[in-house]
C-alpha cells in the first residue's frame, strides 16, 4: 500500500513527537511492505512567522491532496501575552478544521494497569476504563460571532440540526460496535443549543434501538468521569464541553501525553495527540511521544483500514509502558527521552513482535 501523508509538526514539542510517530509509521511500512510518503506543511506560529498566516493556502492544498494528515501541536506564549494581536496560532487549527470539514473529533481514553499509580484516582476506579469521546469540532462557541470592547465581550454559541445529526450518527455507529451505550452530555436545563442537541439525539436514538442512550448535564458528567468512569462507553457532546471533558479524562490514562485523537469529516482525516505545544519543553527531548504514536495508529486503522498494523502499534505502546520505557510525565524518575521511547516502540514493531503478527 502506498499513501501520501501531510505532516504538519507545528509548534513547541509538535515537531519532536511527530518525528517519533513518523519513525513508528516507517517501521510499520518496513514490516508490512507499505510505502508512506510524508510531505511537510506549515501551521501555527511557525506559519505566521514564515508567511503571516496560521493556516496558509499551500498547507490547505497539501492536506486536500493527501490521504491523511498527521498533526503535532500549535501555540506559542508570545501570542498569549498580547491581547491586541489579531492573528494567533490556534486560528490555524480552527480554520483547518472548518475548511476541511473535520466535524467529528474522536478521543479514546484507556487506562493502563501499570500506570494506576500515576493517576490521582484509586486503582479500583480505573480498572477496565475504555471509553471514547465524540466531540463536535466545527460549531458552537468556538466558531460563533465574537465581539469585544474595553467594557464588554461576547461569544455566540450556535448549532444547526444537521451539524448535530451528522456526528450523532457516527457516535451511534461506533457505540453499536462497542458496549452499546451512548451518553449525551449537555446543559439542557440552561442552554437552548443543548436543548436542540437533546431533541436531535433523542430522535436519532430511535434508529439505533440496540444502543442504550442516557443524558447527563455537563457538570454531573465531569463529576462522574472521576467517580465512576467505567459507566461510560461512548460520550457525545458539543465542542467546548468535549474539549474540557477530554482533557479531564487524561487523568484516567495517567498522562495527557498518552491520549490520541482523530478528526474526521467528509474528506481527508486528521490525526493528532490531545496535548498542546508545551513550548517550555521544546528542544529538550523530554516530551511524551505516545499520544502522537497512538494517533498514527488511529490513522492506520481509520484512514487506511490497516487493522493488523494498528493493533501491532498498540501492543508496542503497551509493552513500552509496562517495561517502563516512558518519559518523565509518566515516571518522574525515568531517564528515557522522547527519541528513546520512540526507538523502543519502533524496535518492537520491527523485531520482538515478528512472531505475533
Amino acid at each position: 500500500m502506498k499513501k501520501k501523508i501531510a505532516l504538519l509538526p507545528g509548534d513547541g514539542i509538535g515537531p519532536e513527537v511527530s518525528a517519533e510517530a513518523v519513525k513508528v509509521l516507517n517501521a510499520i511500512a518496513n514490516r508490512f511492505n507499505h510505502q508512506f510518503v510524508f510531505e511537510n506543511g506549515l501551521i501555527g506560529a511557525v506559519a505566521i512567522d514564515s508567511c503571516g498566516e496560521p493556516f496558509p493556502e499551500a498547507t490547505e492544498k497539501l492536506c486536500r491532496s493527501s490521504d491523511a494528515i498527521l498533526f503535532g501541536a500549535v501555540g506559542h506564549p508570545r501570542f498569549d501575552t498580547d491581547p491586541t494581536l489579531k492573528v494567533r496560532p490556534e486560528q490555524g487549527l480552527l480554520k483547518m478544521r472548518k475548511n476541511l470539514g473535520l466535524f467529528a473529533n474522536l478521543r479514546p481514553v484507556k487506562s493502563y494497569p501499570s500506570l494506576f499509580s500515576r493517576s490521582p484516582l484509586k486503582p479500583e476506579f480505573l480498572k477496565g476504563v475504555d471509553l471514547v469521546i465524540f466531540r463536535e469540532l466545527t460549531g458552537g462557541i468556538y466558531f460563533g460571532e465574537k465581539t469585544q470592547t474595553k467594557e464588554k465581550a461576547s461569544d455566540t454559541c450556535t448549532y444547526q440540526k444537521d451539524e448535530i445529526s451528522r456526528i450523532a450518527h457516527l457516535a451511534y455507529e461506533t457505540a453499536s460496535r462497542r458496549e452499546r451505550k451512548l451518553t449525551l452530555v449537555d446543559k439542557a436545563n440552561v442552554l437552548a443549543t443543548s436543548r436542540l442537541w437533546r431533541e436531535v439525539v433523542s430522535e436519532i436514538s430511535l434508529s439505533y434501538p440496540e444502543v442504550s442512550t442516557s443524558y447527563l448535564f455537563v457538570d454531573n458528567a465531569a463529576m462522574q468521569l472521576i467517580l465512576n468512569p467505567r459507566k461510560f462507553d461512548v460520550i457525545l457532546t458539543e465542542n467546548m464541553f468535549g474539549d474540557i471533558l477530554s482533557d479531564e479524562a487524561s487523568v484516567l490514562a495517567g498522562s495527557l501525553g498518552l491520549l490520541p485523537s482523530a478528526s474526521i469529516g467528509t474528506g481527508v482525516s486528521l490525526y493528532e495527540p490531545v496535548h498542546g505545544s508545551w513550548p517550555e519543553a521544546a528542544g529538550k527531548n523530554i516530551a511524551n511521544p505516545i499520544g502522537a504514536i497512538l494517533s498514527a495508529s488511529m490513522m492506520l486503522e481509520h484512514a487506511f483500514s490497516l487493522h493488523v498494523e494498528s493493533a501491532l502499534v498498540n501492543r508496542a505502546v503497551e509493552d513500552a509502558i509496562q517495561s517502563g520505557m516512558v518519559t518523565k510525565d509518566i515516571d518522574p524518575l525515568s531517564g528515557f527521552s522522547t527519541t528513546a521511547t520512540g526507538d523502543f516502540i519502533a524496535s518492537y514493531i520491527l523485531h520482538e513482535a515478528m512472531q505475533t503478527v
